[in-house]
């Protein structure tokens, strides 16, 4: 399970573009939280308590305890916006949560022991399909990332969903139809290229000898008739 982040919040008194470029001018990130059944709230955040959040790893896969006027709301990061020219944060959306809303998220895959893989050991590459995978799950749940041991893979082996351990109670894919592939540990191009060049001479020298054979048996024949067109 994730940390659950801490912000504190401010409600706004007025909402608009002027309100919120005095927000910005004085250190405070514009924000909404909505969702729940309840109706939206414009709240404000110091922007030097966002962007600390912003910095440590998984932010939009944490849950947030955001205090507003003494009151602890459980939300989860949505929606950011950010200035084209500055990369400054400029707005942020919070989905309002409880511990059964039902979430739709990507979660980050990470590989290890990779130096216990045979198959990277061989020159093998490690051909990654999916760094993050979408699933279902309770807000209460959210899985911080997904581990993938990578010991014992050979050249040629997948990694599929069904392969990961400890997926908790209540995560599923979004994808439902098919146990589909992570990565995969594949020869490299180069080692693919000598080998198929390796088998295609191979082949032009097999198809070289057959011809002599063929040549051979041939050039016997006319011999023959003629020998006995002497005799």
């Amino acid at each position: 399970m994730v940390t659950i982040s801490n912000l504190s919040a401010e409600t706004r008194k007025s909402v608009g573009k002027g309100q919120s470029r005095a927000l910005r001018r004085e250190g405070r990130i514009p924000a909404i939280v909505y969702g729940n059944k309840i109706g939206p709230i414009a709240v404000s955040i110091n922007e030097r308590d966002l962007n600390a959040e912003l910095r440590k790893e998984g932010f939009f896969n944490r849950l947030c305890n955001l205090e507003i006027e003494k009151e602890n709301i459980k939300v989860l990061p949505q929606e950011i916006s950010i200035h084209p020219v500055t990369d400054k944060t400029e707005h942020i959306d919070f989905l309002r949560v409880s511990d059964n809303t039902k979430v739709t998220i990507e979660v980050p895959v990470k590989f290890e022991n990779e130096e216990e893989c045979p198959g990277i050991k061989k020159g093998g590459i490690l051909n990654i399909v999916r760094y993050n995978i979408e699933v279902s799950c309770p807000a209460s749940n959210i899985p911080e990332l997904f581990i993938i041991d990578l010991t014992g893979l050979e050249l040629g082996d997948s990694i599929r969903f069904s392969n990961i351990k400890d997926v908790s109670e209540g995560v599923t894919p979004t994808i439902t139809d098919r146990d589909f592939i992570i990565a995969s540990v594949v020869a490299p191009a180069a080692l693919t290229s000598e080998e198929e060049a390796a088998e295609s001479a191979e082949g032009e020298e097999g198809e070289e000898d057959t011809a002599e054979t063929e040549t051979s048996s041939g050039e016997e024949k006319p011999a023959e008739e003629n020998d006995k067109k002497e005799e």
